[in-house]
């Protein structure tokens, strides 16, 4: 499974993230109140963000999400902790610019990568804050059931708690 497929639909693309899309993507990044639920609060703060920016790169699987139209940044995902054996693979670490919300943008993004992914696994996992409430309604809008609670250490900051989502492959339903 290529982790950095190029992938597009009529409102989006996601494209590899390189290290020249630090100062589009911080820019989106930078806004205090994207990151107000989510673990790490802080990460509109320009040397927090370079960590999450670095973890981003590091894990070989982070998109930057573009508006296809304007071709402007519109936030960041990323698929991780690809388990080809149990046929299992996360998506997350998302974020969007806040002018993008409620504009269908995170369902478009999901399915983008929901339907890649499940070419190759039948179970996809997402981690979400256990106080983001937006991202867990997200989650319930997109049909992801709640499979339990784990501590999950982010790449270069504190462990924290989240509330662990799935949705199984639906060509694999008995």
């Amino acid at each position: 499974m290529n982790l950095q497929p190029h992938l597009s639909n009529e409102l989006i693309t996601l494209d590899t993230l390189r290290e020249v899309d630090f100062e589009e993507l911080y820019a989106v990044a930078s806004d205090p109140f994207i990151w107000e639920q989510h673990p790490n609060p802080d990460r509109y703060k320009r040397d927090v963000f370079a960590i999450y920016f670095e973890g981003a790169l590091q894990s070989k699987g982070a998109f930057i999400i573009r508006d296809k139209i304007s071709k402007e940044a519109i936030g960041s995902t990323r698929f991780y902790d690809h388990l080809p054996d149990q046929k299992e693979i996360k998506i997350g670490y998302t974020f969007y610019a806040r002018k993008y919300w409620g504009k269908g943008i995170n369902p478009a993004v999901k399915k983008l990568m929901l339907n890649y992914a499940f070419q190759f696994v039948d179970k996809v996992i997402f981690h979400v804050g256990a106080n983001n409430i937006r991202s867990q309604k997200a989650m319930e809008k997109l049909g992801a059931i709640t499979v339990g609670l784990e501590e999950v250490t982010y790449f270069g900051e504190a462990t924290r708690l989240n509330i662990v989502y799935a949705i199984h492959n639906p060509a694999n339903r008995a």
